[in-house]
């Protein structure tokens, strides 16, 4: 299986009410705008997406509503834990609620062997018919999953891609030129696209689409039709704004730069907390110079 997905896939933020609630008419919404603005499709229940706070249901009722809205748009169902038998259980309801594509994290805290990394990964794609994407962020989970492991897990016939957020690029060159044809990597961290394309990687899976899809969409197209100088320098363009959307835990930048700009998504669920004041004027100032806010 060849990775039907683009190479701009917005992992999206998760939208909550003034209570916290989960709101999945205002995904579906927030789903559809990132669509139209040139992302070839969302990722749910990422990092992004706040997943670690989201229960089963929560995440099923998500998947469902932007599903339903995204007919011309890949969904792809972040169904990874450190559970192998729960993530198994619930990517089968992933396909059943109209996923396009699973997306696998790491296992975290357990600190698995690379045998049981593929193992894990093996198990769970093996429970479906859906194209999966590896999720490989060793800051998030304590753990790599070496290259090795990675072109072995690329021999199983579904699994399509990687979404690599080492910033390892010795790493990512490796993969990149043993993988198989028809397996993609994508950058995990928008700030080093530009690199991940140059060692061979074909997209990212964006949080700065968000606010800047297009813009985004012209730096990856631009790289593959060998306009590299205007590629970089639409990279040094955006670069500030892939910074800010560090300046805290994401998704808490994000998040706060989309209700400066008048989305209705709601606060980060805890533990995470809100930017400081300084912080939130801070990018305030940042999203004027993009002409983002007025």
């Amino acid at each position: 299986m060849r990775n039907p997905f683009g190479p701009l896939l917005t992992a999206m933020i998760t939208p909550f009410d003034n209570e916290g609630n989960l709101n999945p008419g205002y995904a579906a919404e927030l789903a559809r705008e990132m669509v139209d603005n040139a992302s070839d499709g969302v990722v749910l229940s990422g990092t992004t997406g706040e997943a670690p706070t989201l229960t089963r249901e929560e995440k099923l009722e998500l998947l469902h509503a932007v599903a339903q809205e995204l007919k011309d748009g890949k969904v792809i169902a972040g169904t990874g834990s450190n559970n192998t038998k729960e993530s198994m259980e619930l990517t089968r309801e992933a396909e059943k609620a109209g996923a396009d594509g699973i997306m696998l994290v790491v296992p975290y805290y357990n600190k698995p062997t690379q045998e049981g990394l593929y193992l894990h990964f093996k198990s769970i794609a093996e429970v479906t018919s859906l194209p999966v994407i590896l999720y490989n962020v060793p800051g998030r989970t304590g753990i790599n999953l070496a290259p090795e492991t990675v072109i072995r897990l690329a021999g199983v016939d579904n699994i399509v891609a990687l979404k690599d957020a080492t910033k390892d690029l010795e790493q990512t060159s490796f993969i990149c030129s043993q993988a198989p044809a028809g397996f993609s990597v994508y950058s995990g961290d928008d700030a080093v696209t530009m690199p991940v394309l140059s060692v061979g990687g074909y997209g990212v899976i964006s949080v700065a689409s968000h606010l800047a899809g297009r813009k985004m969409k012209e730096l990856i197209n631009w790289f593959h039709e060998g306009k590299i100088k205007e590629a970089v320098s639409r990279h040094h363009e955006l670069l500030p704004l892939f910074k800010a959307m560090f300046w805290s835990a994401n998704p808490v930048p994000v998040k706060e730069a989309l209700r400066i700009a008048g989305y209705r998504v709601g606060s980060p669920r805890l533990p995470l907390t809100e930017l400081s004041s300084d912080t939130r004027e801070e990018l305030r100032r940042l999203l004027k110079e993009y002409e983002l806010v007025e």
